[in-house]
């Protein structure tokens, strides 16, 4: 039964990699419409503690809340299930870019990229409005969201976002316990020792592969210390690991400034997670083979995450039935609505809005999510069609 969960898990996230534009913080809005309304494979609570656990975790938080969704459906297969499945689009679509590089310039390519930023705003939206109807029940957490938000508007970075979820946490602990969700336990198969053996491989990793890179420099082995440790020491996502991997590879010869650049323009029309970059980068090197290199590039930036939250899972089941780590959730899970209002405001709208046309396609294309609920893809196809239309007119 195990393995036809987990080939449905692959065949759900699959649909999601080929479809989950926008970013890291709009695919939490694809996850909640796709593995909580539609499917519920979970419930809201349930989503609700995944998003901010994860949130506080280094790595790529999209994939580390799919990877947990599917160890919650279908055990450890359904865990690699799902992150292949939501990895391999945009992974395979950075590689041949790589292979048959060409700068993509001129106006309709520009329009195309700035159709999906606007879905964006559409799917981020409509994620802001059904977590807020969840988690913004009374005046407390209400009061939670609208200061978690306001923080990260006039400050933001992702150091402010972990002090935010932490002053979160100790205003449910103080005042939300009346309030505290209900004990929606995942199923997770996460023994101690897994748990254990999972930091320990995080910590041998990160200690052994900086060695064998200064062993074997512009070989296979410092390429995957680059990537493992710019997976593991970044919070925020994938837009914050750029310039940690551009300090690495451009000054030491592995890429080209304008080859990294052109690899970004790439990642950013892609849907997918952001650290598929990696294997647009692994292919792209001046020192090792293409196929090999992106192989390796992929995996390294995405294992440290992983490696955590197996770690943070196991710890967080074993924790969260308690009453007042339940209160903390509260606080927390009504900070995680104030942080995504804040990036629909800074990044997404800042970023995508720029005339008048654009706020009517992106209101339109959250009325076709909420009001019709259009699936993404026609939403996608719409504001392409749109915003190239008024990029050419």
């Amino acid at each position: 039964m195990r393995g036809a969960d987990a080939a449905e898990v692959f065949r759900v996230a699959l649909k999601l990699g080929l479809t989950s534009f926008g970013g890291p913080i709009a695919h939490i809005g694809y996850f909640e419409r796709t593995y909580v309304q539609q499917r519920r494979w979970l419930t809201s609570e349930q989503y609700g503690g995944l998003v901010a656990l994860c949130q506080i975790l280094p790595g790529p938080t999209s994939s580390q809340i799919g990877f947990s969704i599917g160890l919650h459906r279908a055990g450890w297969i359904g865990a690699l299930a799902a992150w292949l499945g939501f990895t391999l689009p945009s992974a395979l679509l950075m590689y041949l870019c790589a292979v048959f590089t060409a700068n993509w310039r001129g106006a309709l390519a520009h329009s195309l990229l700035h159709g999906l930023q606007l879905v964006a705003v559409a799917v981020v939206a409509q994620a802001v409005w059904n977590m807020a109807r969840t988690f913004c029940r009374d005046g407390i957490t209400v009061a939670i969201a609208l200061a978690a938000g306001c923080l990260l508007m006039s400050i933001g970075g992702p150091v402010t976002q972990l002090a935010v979820l932490a002053a979160a946490a100790l205003a449910g602990t103080a005042w939300c316990r009346s309030a505290g969700v209900d004990a929606a336990q995942l199923k997770l198969p996460i023994s101690s020792a897994a748990a254990w053996r999972a930091l320990g491989l995080f910590a041998t990793l990160l200690l052994a592969l900086p060695a064998l890179a200064i062993l074997y420099p512009r070989s296979i082995m410092a390429l995957a210390d680059i990537f493992y440790r710019s997976g593991a020491m970044v919070f925020g996502g994938g837009h914050v690991v750029l310039p940690l991997l551009r300090d690495a590879m451009v000054p030491f010869g592995w890429i080209s400034d304008d080859r990294f650049l052109t690899g970004y323009g790439f990642a950013q029309a892609v849907p997918g997670p952001l650290f598929t970059l990696a294997a647009y980068l692994g292919a792209a090197n001046a020192y090792a083979p293409a196929a090999w290199s992106a192989c390796v590039a992929l995996i390294f930036i995405f294992l440290p995450g992983l490696l955590m939250t197996i770690t943070a899972l196991a710890l967080w089941s074993r924790v969260s039935r308690h009453d007042i780590v339940r209160s903390a959730l509260t606080g927390i899970n009504a900070a995680v609505v104030g942080i995504l209002a804040a990036a629909l405001y800074n990044p997404v709208w800042k970023t995508a809005v720029l005339a008048p046309v654009d706020i009517a396609i992106a209101l339109f294309g959250l009325m076709l999510l909420v009001r019709w609920r259009v699936p993404p893809i026609a939403v996608v196809l719409f504001t392409l069609v749109c915003s190239a239309a008024s990029g050419l007119v």
